[in-house]
């Protein structure tokens, strides 16, 4: 979620799903609405316009696989790990760890990226995919593994709010979510309607696998309205005043960022609770 700053938005401003993806940046999502009739009756001039237009364009949407996990984490250390909100507050800093966390999702297969014609990542985002637990499963904490104490405090916030809430338990009917993890744009390339594509992309990947909702979890005041303008709503929401796991605050991250949000789509409508 990135590509152009918001309005408000500092520069330098970016977090977990990318604050500065521009609304003016969205690929025509309206379409996924189309009924199946207003497909089929599209005529030979309108498809064969929306050829030439993709011809044109100045990149590809592209599978994200484990040969690219060197160039995707080389654009994140470039326009995404440094100015994330906690990231920040911390000081993180090179974190292996961090990077690690992050390049997880691409075993799912449903990891995207905008590629120029020079083949260079310009633009990705990374899905993962949530598979509802079974009774008999013992919930892994991602923070116990980590070595890095910084980067295991921001894990041990990811843990806590697991335990707060289940995203299963508003979707009955619902054994598989897409998760969007990071979406992050090469600043170079504004305008272009990468972080857009990238999304419609994600769409169409739920769509053909039959995955009805789309989960995303914001640390960032601005990224949750940008999310909240693509039509996601707001499920869950706990302020980093209240996270006090020792009794103190742990995260204090500059304004206007003072929540993590759980950010919910639903591209078609499963039944809810």
């Amino acid at each position: 979620m990135e590509v152009q700053n918001m309005p408000d938005q500092q520069p330098h401003q970016r977090l977990i799903l990318d604050s500065r993806c521009a609304l003016n940046d969205l690929y025509p999502i309206a379409r996924l609405t189309q009924k199946m009739g207003d497909v089929l009756n599209v005529s030979s001039k309108q498809t064969a316009a929306a050829s030439t237009a993709d011809k044109d364009c100045p990149y590809t949407i592209e599978l994200v696989t484990p040969e690219d996990a060197d160039a995707v984490i080389a654009m994140l250390k470039t326009f995404f790990f440094k100015d994330e909100p906690l990231n920040t507050f911390l000081d993180l800093g090179e974190c292996k760890e961090l990077e690690k966390f992050s390049l997880k999702p691409i075993k799912d297969n449903c990891s995207y990226k905008a590629v120029n014609k020079n083949g260079e990542i310009i633009g990705v985002f990374l899905n993962g995919l949530m598979r509802r637990p079974s009774p008999s499963d013992v919930p892994e904490k991602a923070a116990d593994s980590c070595e890095h104490p910084k980067f295991k405090k921001i894990l041990r916030l990811f843990d806590h709010l697991e335990t707060q809430f289940n995203v299963f338990d508003l979707y009955p009917n619902e054994n598989l979510i897409l998760d969007g993890k990071i979406l992050s744009v090469d600043t170079n390339y504004r305008g272009l309607g990468i972080a857009g594509r990238l999304t419609q992309r994600a769409y169409e990947y739920m769509q053909e696998n039959k995955i009805n909702v789309y989960h995303v979890l914001c640390s960032s005041h601005f990224s949750a309205r940008v999310m909240e303008k693509l039509g996601f709503h707001e499920v869950f929401n706990m302020k980093f005043s209240d996270y006090k796991p020792d009794g103190q605050v742990v995260f204090k991250p500059d304004l206007p960022h003072v929540a993590m949000r759980t950010m919910i789509k639903e591209v078609q409508s499963p039944t809810k609770l």
